[in-house]
């Protein structure tokens, strides 16, 4: 039953939000995910503990299953992904509190588990790019595609700070909101590395929406190819069932 509200709650605070981003005026970028590449879902696993976790649950996932899917043993998963528990078969839950993050925040962060599933790769894609300067915001920081955005920008000390690109005077804004900003203090990460880290990032997060997507598609593979011999066998059954009554 916690399980189930959960859920439910996580839903809600995805649908509530969904209306900001209909109001940002700019096109998500492509985030060209690819679920086959589990080099970059192990890459995005980790960013997603490391930057993540911190504060976003994914309470539908447990650390095991996210091991066995990306190709990793028990003992790399306690390495490099558990910090928050010591055991393997675990939720990936927060060590925050409800009433510490909600004294902190404002509003308790939501679970991540159907995030893509509701926002879309490219949506959060293009989220994680476009975080920017804004002495206005308590954070510091505002979102081309969540305006008014409370969370801070966790990735700037690898993206860096960003600013409103200055537009000449008569010159058209931009309709690519990546090229609306400018980079003024660089981080760890040049903006190629950067934004391949946000790929795998996404990336993973689609993967923790519908952990069996890819092995639903081979499945569906198989039955249609299933579905084509039984055709090719039935027809010529058929064939061979009626030819002398004809």
């Amino acid at each position: 039953m916690i399980m189930l509200k959960r859920f439910i709650a996580t839903i809600a605070m995805a649908a509530s939000a969904s209306a900001f981003a209909a109001g940002s005026g700019y096109e998500p970028v492509s985030a060209r995910v690819n679920l086959d590449d589990q080099a970059s879902l192990q890459r995005g696993a980790k960013l997603f503990v490391n930057y993540c976790l911190s504060c976003h649950s994914a309470a539908f996932m447990r650390y095991n299953r996210t091991g066995a899917d990306l190709g990793l043993t028990d003992a790399q998963v306690a390495e490099n992904l558990m910090f928050t528990t010591d055991k393997v078969g675990n939720a990936m839950t927060v060590a925050m509190s409800q009433t510490d993050a909600e004294r902190w925040f404002g509003v308790l962060p939501p679970d991540l588990s159907v995030i893509a599933r509701s926002r879309g790769a490219d949506w959060l894609y293009t989220y994680m790019m476009t975080f920017y300067r804004d002495d206005s915001r308590p954070t510091g920081v505002n979102n081309l595609m969540y305006p008014a955005v409370g969370m801070p920008h966790v990735m700037e000390r690898l993206q860096g700070v960003q600013q409103l690109r200055t537009l000449p005077e008569g010159a058209t804004a931009p309709s690519n909101p990546i090229d609306a900003l400018e980079l003024v203090e660089p981080g760890s990460r040049s903006a190629g590395q950067y934004s391949k880290d946000m790929r795998d990032l996404v990336n993973y997060l689609v993967y923790l929406g519908e952990p069996a997507k890819l092995e639903r598609y081979g499945l569906g593979l198989k039955v249609i190819l299933f579905l084509l011999l039984f055709t090719f066998l039935a027809r010529a059954l058929y064939k061979e069932f009626w030819r002398d009554v004809h």
